[in-house]
């Protein structure tokens, strides 16, 4: 009976070894698995980022590029506008021509 006890005894503590061993490796694997969740989430975390990043950098040079040439199109329009007026009266041509070619040298 002594020899049952100290077996019984003997295998209930291999047990709780083995329960404490097992329940150690188990908190290790989800601090583990914690912890690559959190890098991975983190790597896509930054990589959303720099697309975003990227994005709005072309978009803004997009914006820059059409901004300049509605403002080119406007000059063009207004220079347009203002050498009609100018021109309409044929003294301002004949006067224009003759300012131009003093300014001509050869």
């Amino acid at each position: 009976m002594q020899n049952l006890t100290a077996d019984n005894e003997r295998i209930l503590k291999e047990a709780r070894i083995e329960r404490d061993a097992m329940l150690k490796e188990a908190r290790e694997m989800k601090d583990s698995m914690i912890t690559e969740a959190k890098s991975e989430a983190h790597a896509q975390a930054t990589k959303v980022i720099d697309q975003a990043k990227a994005t709005i950098e072309s978009e803004k040079h997009a914006a820059i590029a059409e901004i300049k040439n509605q403002v080119a199109e406007l000059s063009l329009e207004i220079a347009e506008k203002v050498m009609r007026s100018e021109l309409s009266d044929k003294n301002k041509q004949i006067k224009l021509v003759e300012e131009m070619l003093k300014e001509v040298k050869l």
